[in-house]
């Protein structure tokens, strides 16, 4: 395990703990560094009623380039953000992913601040709570396919621990508490074990001897109980938790 790999492992568990917006930002660009980004920007979204939502960010954002990057007409406009507003996946862009969505122009504005390529990924969760993490840089990204890969597992891991902080210390509310109401069932905690394992909701049905669908079933309750929006991100929950080892 080289410096780099270790260092950014150690990120997770210090954005976790983070107890002040001051601790918890010290944390995302130092994350987000280590990954080779120079800005980034960790937002938390709470739905109140339709068309009315609460925003937080915490970021790095240029000084000269702030009132550009609050304007929410920009991000309106821009593609990255519209892809974080309707899916999980991650999105890995540069100039190419703004000119194909006839907003050429807006990166030519974005590009003189540093923000020319870059990475960024959306947790949509229950209760109408969502996360937005992005990563940008001044420079190309990899090309080779394994490096990036990896850098996207490393942002996808780390928003998963981040956004815990987030809404402690962003949005905080009684949203988000593990409490014994949200217990996990032997069931539910056998089948995200197995999942843990790389097992497919056909087989762990046949591991525990139920149908396929139950099996889905208790996969989606230990989701709903954990408040997350994938088996995956359930599965890292639980493990931090200590409910699986």
């Amino acid at each position: 395990m080289n410096w780099t790999i270790a260092m950014l492992q150690g990120g997770y568990q210090s954005v976790l703990e983070a107890k002040s917006r001051d601790q918890f930002r010290s944390e995302i660009v130092h994350f987000a560094q280590g990954l080779g980004f120079s800005t980034v920007s960790a937002t938390a979204v709470v739905d109140r009623t339709p068309g009315v939502s609460d925003f937080e960010t915490v970021d790095n954002t240029p000084a000269a380039y702030i009132a550009h990057f609050q304007d929410k007409e920009t991000w309106r406009k821009c593609p990255v953000m519209q892809h974080c507003k309707r899916q999980s996946i991650p999105i890995v862009w540069n100039q190419d992913t703004y000119v194909a969505s006839g907003q050429g122009d807006l990166w030519e504005d974005q590009a003189k601040f540093g923000y020319q390529t870059g990475m960024a990924l959306a947790l949509h969760m229950p209760d109408g709570r969502h996360f937005m993490l992005g990563m940008e840089s001044s420079r190309p990204l990899p090309t080779e396919s394994t490096v990036l890969t990896r850098m996207l597992a490393d942002l996808q891991l780390f928003a998963v621990y981040a956004q815990e902080a987030a809404w402690r210390v962003m949005l905080p509310s009684p949203l988000g508490t593990f409490g014994p109401t949200q217990r996990l069932t032997p069931r539910e905690l056998e089948a995200l074990r197995w999942t843990m394992d790389g097992k497919t909701a056909w087989e762990v049905g046949v591991i525990l001897s139920i149908s396929e669908r139950t099996a889905v079933l208790h996969i989606s309750n230990a989701m709903r109980k954990l408040e997350c929006n994938t088996k995956h991100q359930a599965v890292l929950k639980a493990l931090r938790l200590g409910l699986i080892r």
